[in-house]
C-alpha cells in the first residue's frame, strides 16, 4: 500500500528557529525505530538541521530518555516490537502534554492519520528520506518544536496565574476581606453561579479571578465582559455571536464571548447596566445553558460558570423595573458583598507596600520607599475610590519620587490634613472679609469628619471624641449633608 502524503496545504511553514530557550540553542529530538538504518537517516537529517538527537529502538528506551532529561520533540514509528508507536504517544501526552509528537509510518491512510491525531500525536508523516521529505521532515519538525514551546510558555504563565489569585497571595489581613475569602474558598470548587456586589474600585474581579484559579475550571479560559462599556446594540452579539448576514457588516461567522468559555467562566461584570432585552436572553442562558446566535435559529449549549459583579444596588434598580427580579435571584445564588477600603483601615499600609513594590520594576541604587508616617496618615483617608485609588496614588508618587523615600510632604494636600491648597492652615482675614459663620461651619464639619473617619464611621466612638451627645452629632451629620461617600 502506498504510504500517505501529506498534502501541500496542509504543509508546515517555515521560519521558526528551532532550540529557541533550550541550552546551547539546540532542540533536543528523539527519535524511536526499531530500524537502525532508518534512525540513523533521521538523525543525519535533524542533525543537519541543527537539532541535539537521542535515538531509541523501542518505547521502552523511549520512556526511559524522556523520563531522565528534557526532549523537544518526539518522532516515532507506528509499529514496533512490544507497544506500539500509538500507544507510546499516548503515555507521552498523559506525562507531559506540551511534548509534541510525530508519528511515522511505512503504511500510511487517512483512517491511520485520524488514529494518530486522536492519540494526541501533533501530525503523521510517511516514511521516506528521498529528498522532498527530508525537507518536509525538517519543517515539520521546527513547526512542531514552536508549537511545544508554546504550549509550555502558556502552561508556565497559567501557573503564575493561578499563583497570583491562590488565597495567600491576596493582599489584606482585615476580618471582612477574609471572611470574603472564606466564602470564596468554600464555593470555588462548585458550579454555582456568584453574584459579587461592592462600589466601585474595591477589588471586584481580584475574587472573581480568585473564584476560578481555585476551581476545578482553573485549566480553561476565565472570558470577562464589562456590560457597561459595550454599547447596547453590541452587546448581544458579543456575547452570543452572530451568522453572517445577520446585520450591516457581519460579513462573517463569529464566535461569542460565551462559546469562548466553554468548559471556563464568564464574567459579567457592571451587570447592573444590562439593558432588560439582553437581561431576558441572559436569563435562559441561566436557566438551560443553551442560547442562539444574533441572525441564527440554531440553538447551542455550553459549558460555563457564570460570575457576575456590579456596583450598583440591584433590589432598588428592580424596585425602579431596570432589572428583572427573576434574572437576580438565578445570579445571587451565592453573594459576596466586599467591603469598601474604609472599612479595611488596617490594610491600607500592607497595600500602599504591595503597591509600591509593583511599581518599582527596575532595581536602584536608592530603592523606592514610603515612611511610616505617610503610611499612618494614608490609613486615616476615606478612600472614596477605594483600591484603586490607593493604586494609582502609589503609582503616582513613585514616577514623581523616583527613588528614596515617599514622606509626608509628598501626599496630595487632601490626603495631609488640610483642604487642597490650603494645607490645614487657619483661613486669613483680608481686605474683602470673609463669612465667619461658613468658615466656623467648614471648621466644625471638618471636626466631625476626622472623628467619623476614625472611628470607621462609628456615630457612638466619634461622638465620644468630640464630646457631643450621639443625638446632637446626628443632627450635624444630617445638617451637614456628611456622609462616607463625601
Amino acid at each position: 500500500m502506498r504510504a500517505w502524503r501529506i498534502p501541500r496545504r496542509f504543509l508546515p511553514c517555515a521560519g521558526f528557529p528551532p532550540g529557541r530557550g533550550h541550552p546551547l540553542g539546540k532542540s533536543h529530538v528523539l527519535v524511536v525505530d526499531d530500524h537502525e538504518l532508518y534512525r540513523r537517516a533521521v538523525e543525519r537529517v535533524l542533525a543537519r538541521a541543527g537539532h541535539r538527537v537521542s535515538t531509541a529502538k523501542d518505547a521502552s528506551e523511549a520512556m526511559s530518555i524522556v523520563s531522565a532529561e528534557p526532549v523537544d520533540l518526539v518522532l516515532c514509528d507506528v509499529k514496533m516490537p512490544g507497544i506500539s508507536g500509538l500507544e507510546l504517544v499516548r503515555q507521552i501526552h498523559d506525562l507531559h502534554p506540551e511534548l509534541p509528537c510525530i508519528v511515522v509510518t511505512g503504511y500510511g491512510g487517512a483512517e491511520a492519520s485520524v488514529e494518530a491525531l486522536r492519540a494526541g500525536a501533533f501530525w503523521y508523516l510517511e516514511k521516506a528520506m528521498d529528498g522532498p521529505q527530508q525537507d518536509v521532515l525538517r519543517r515539520l519538525a521546527a513547526q512542531a518544536i514552536e508549537h511545544g514551546q508554546l504550549k509550555a510558555e502558556n502552561r508556565r504563565l497559567q501557573h503564575q496565574l493561578h499563583s497570583r489569585y491562590r488565597f495567600e497571595n491576596i493582599v489584606g489581613a482585615d476580618s471582612g476581606l477574609r471572611e470574603v475569602l472564606g466564602v470564596v474558598g468554600r464555593v470555588a470548587d462548585t458550579e454555582s453561579t456568584v453574584l459579587i456586589t461592592g462600589e466601585s474600585g474595591t477589588g471586584k474581579e481580584v475574587v472573581a479571578r480568585a473564584l476560578h484559579y481555585n476551581s476545578r475550571r482553573a485549566e480553561r479560559a476565565m472570558v470577562t465582559v464589562n456590560c457597561g462599556a459595550i454599547p447596547e446594540e453590541l452587546l448581544e452579539s458579543e456575547l452570543f455571536g452572530h451568522v453572517r448576514g445577520a446585520f450591516t457588516n457581519a460579513v462573517s461567522h463569529r464566535q461569542g464571548r460565551f462559546s469562548a468559555a466553554e468548559g471556563g467562566t464568564i464574567f459579567l461584570d457592571e451587570i447592573g447596566d444590562m439593558s432588560p432585552n439582553l437581561q431576558v436572553k441572559l436569563l435562559r442562558v441561566l436557566q438551560d445553558r443553551t442560547f442562539e446566535p444574533v441572525g441564527s435559529s440554531r440553538t447551542e449549549r455550553v459549558d460555563v460558570r457564570v460570575i457576575a459583579a456590579t456596583n450598583q444596588d440591584l433590589r432598588k434598580a428592580i424596585e425602579e423595573k431596570r432589572f428583572r427580579e427573576d434574572l437576580f435571584y438565578r445570579l445571587n445564588v451565592i453573594p459576596i458583598q466586599v467591603p469598601p477600603l474604609r472599612e479595611r483601615r488596617e490594610d491600607v499600609a500592607q497595600l500602599a507596600r504591595h503597591f509600591l513594590e509593583r511599581a518599582v520594576r527596575e532595581p536602584r541604587e536608592r530603592p523606592c520607599s514610603i515612611s511610616e508616617e505617610a503610611l499612618d496618615q494614608l490609613a486615616r483617608h476615606s478612600w472614596p475610590g477605594n483600591v484603586r485609588e490607593l493604586e494609582n496614588l502609589i503609582e503616582r508618587l513613585v514616577a514623581l519620587r523616583g527613588e528614596g523615600e515617599i514622606g509626608l510632604d509628598e501626599l496630595p494636600p487632601e490626603l495631609r490634613g488640610g483642604k487642597a491648597g490650603t494645607e490645614g492652615r487657619a483661613p486669613r482675614v483680608t481686605e474683602a472679609g470673609l463669612s465667619f459663620n461658613d468658615v466656623v461651619d467648614d471648621f466644625e464639619a471638618d471636626l466631625i469628619r476626622q472623628a467619623l473617619e476614625q472611628t470607621h464611621w462609628n456615630k457612638n466612638q466619634a461622638a465620644q471624641l468630640l464630646g457631643l451627645n450621639r443625638t446632637t452629632l446626628i443632627e450635624k451629620i444630617k445638617k451637614k449633608g456628611l456622609s462616607p461617600e463625601t
